[in-house]
């Protein structure tokens, strides 16, 4: 089955697979500067998609909880209005109330009333270069697997560069569908936090059978490259049919190459 994507900004998006409605990263604030305990960083375009006007989803897939171009204040105030919230163990430590913590592949599951069920498998990140983690702290990705047998699994890569946590992934997982999230995202130093446009073509190697729908492009001060970086090197490389960029706020019908 065909799943649907709707890029609200930045790493924020609505997944729609088998009736099941998930969504990404929450930020829905406004642009203005934003001050992290290290770093200031600039938001440059407000979401595509009100929080109101999203509906109701069965749960927000968030990849870390501790920096605001994946999680800010109003996105914060809206994880107490969905049923669940999956996060880092870390994460839901500091988040409390019903946020569950996910190690890298432990798994939830959502079902409806028809007997249906997505499990949602939480993936490793790396957000930067090895060494990187008592700076940026934990990240996890997600896997979603619905039981119908004619959905094939999604990868949501969270903020991570390539590394072997993410060839793991597609060891394991045969994904038709994978949302890397990109930017190639740069702060403290001249290293990026997320892919750049060679991560993102290795991602697509690793995974030959997938459509690659890049999130995490747009928006912020600090990403250096941007959805027209990705969609020139992947036609340079031969891989153009297989990159799928999205408009902000319009729902898009996926479907695996």
């Amino acid at each position: 089955m065909p799943v649907s994507i709707t890029l609200i900004g930045g790493p924020t998006a609505l997944i729609e697979i088998d009736g099941f409605r998930l969504l990404t990263d929450p930020t829905f604030d406004a642009p203005g500067a934003y001050q992290l305990p290290h770093v200031k960083l600039e938001k440059t375009i407000g979401p595509a998609v009100r929080p109101d006007a999203i509906g109701p989803v069965d749960a927000v897939l968030l990849s870390h909880d501790q920096h605001s171009d994946n999680l800010d204040n109003s996105g914060r105030e809206y994880l107490f209005k969905v049923k669940r919230v999956l996060t880092t163990e870390a994460g839901a430590k500091r988040l409390g109330g019903h946020v569950e913590g996910l190690a890298p592949w432990s798994a939830a599951h959502l079902r409806d009333d028809d007997g249906n069920t997505l499990t949602i498998t939480a993936t490793p990140a790396r957000h930067g270069p090895a060494g990187i983690e008592p700076l940026s702290g934990d990240v996890i990705g997600f896997v979603v697997s619905s039981s119908r047998k004619d959905t094939r699994p999604v990868y949501i890569s969270g903020d991570t560069t390539w590394f072997d946590g993410v060839a793991e992934v597609a060891r394991r997982f045969k994904c038709g569908v994978v949302l890397p999230f990109a930017g190639a995202a740069q702060t403290r130093g001249p290293f990026h936090l997320t892919m750049d446009t060679n991560d993102t073509i290795e991602t697509a190697r690793a995974f030959p059978d997938a459509m690659i729908v890049p999130v995490h492009t747009e928006g912020w001060a600090h990403f250096r490259q941007n959805s027209e970086d990705l969609r020139k090197t992947f036609d340079v490389l031969g891989f153009g049919t297989r990159l799928r960029l999205l408009e902000p706020g319009v729902p898009t019908v996926i479907e695996a190459p």
